[in-house]
């Protein structure tokens, strides 16, 4: 039986299979390694790291949906200086390929973790732009494609990890502020990240998040973020990584098969904590039932 080719070069980042997790679903990875080795997956993409610690968004933070849920963190985590001294280093040991996601207040501190996370381990630096920026009146970077080429283009300038620019769904034109993040010197784009929305408890007569608004993730955005992929790959030349609503193997397949180079698992970590592994055993044998000889064979392979 011919092994399938299951690695991936994501602007020169060589993973040993398209498979690796969304921020904000998996934390550092410590829980989810009491069910299976983390060297196993592709990549880990660690929790969103700001400047400074943040405490987070008022409770409740979360309520499921029928289907998917909704989430208003608000970005809590320990810092990035915490993440560097306490966190990364057992990541390290594992030989685990780690992507640090980043959010600043303004593009400065943008600046600023991408020179601290430069001499560090991390394999390479994704761009969380769906942060509210304080200079332009609370509009999130993600959604002006000037913004997004501004912050893009000044991280670039800061060090030379590859860049990964996570995109926001919350916009009339993706594949505009794709190509921001292109111009900009931005080496990838995950999308997507997730959709606003809100939920209602009909008896209180109030939101149900503390936050008013959150972001829905799950099964329930999976056909608009392969819309995106499919739309982004098919305009751009630069690596797209999938997320949204991926829950098994099937769900991964098709985002590859729309032009995304890898995928990334979020919700799905909530439900079955052991999905990431189940979808990259699947894919492989997936790739082995249709004569592919490398996942890589695989992307963009939709036909039309």
């Amino acid at each position: 039986m011919s092994k399938v080719d299951l690695g991936v070069n994501i602007a020169g980042l060589k993973l040993k299979n398209p498979v690796m997790t969304a921020s904000g679903t998996f934390g550092f990875g410590e829980e989810y390694g009491e069910f299976y080795d983390l060297e196993r997956l592709g990549a880990v993409v660690v929790k969103g790291l700001t400047l400074k610690p943040r405490v987070g968004n008022p409770p409740p933070r979360t309520v499921e949906t029928p289907a998917g849920m909704l989430n208003s963190v608000g970005l809590q985590n320990p810092g990035v200086d915490y993440f560097l001294e306490k966190e990364l280093p057992r990541l390290l040991e594992k030989e685990i390929c780690v992507i640090a996601n980043i959010s600043g207040a303004n593009v400065d501190e943008y600046c600023t973790i991408m020179e601290r996370l430069e001499p560090s381990g991390v394999a390479a630096v994704e761009l969380n732009l769906s942060c509210p920026n304080v200079k332009e009146g609370g509009i999130a970077f993600g959604l002006n494609p000037n913004s997004v080429y501004d912050v893009t283009r000044r991280v670039k300038e800061c060090g030379d990890k590859p860049v990964i620019v996570k995109l926001s769904p919350n916009v009339t034109d993706i594949v505009e502020i794709a190509r921001a993040a292109k111009e900009g010197g931005g080496d990838a784009v995950s999308l997507i990240n997730t959709l606003l929305a809100m939920e209602i408890d009909i008896w209180s007569r109030k939101p149900v998040l503390g936050n008013v608004y959150g972001g829905l993730s799950g099964p329930a955005v999976k056909p608009v973020a392969l819309r995106m992929v499919h739309q982004v790959a098919g305009a751009l030349d630069i690596p797209v990584i999938g997320i949204g609503g991926i829950l098994d193997w099937q769900d991964a397949v098709q985002f590859l098969l729309a032009g995304a180079k890898a995928v990334a698992i979020g919700t799905a970590n909530f439900v079955n904590p052991l999905a990431p592994i189940e979808i990259i055993e699947g894919i492989e044998e997936y790739a082995r039932q249709q004569g592919f000889l490398a996942v890589e064979d695989m992307v963009g392979a939709l036909q039309q």
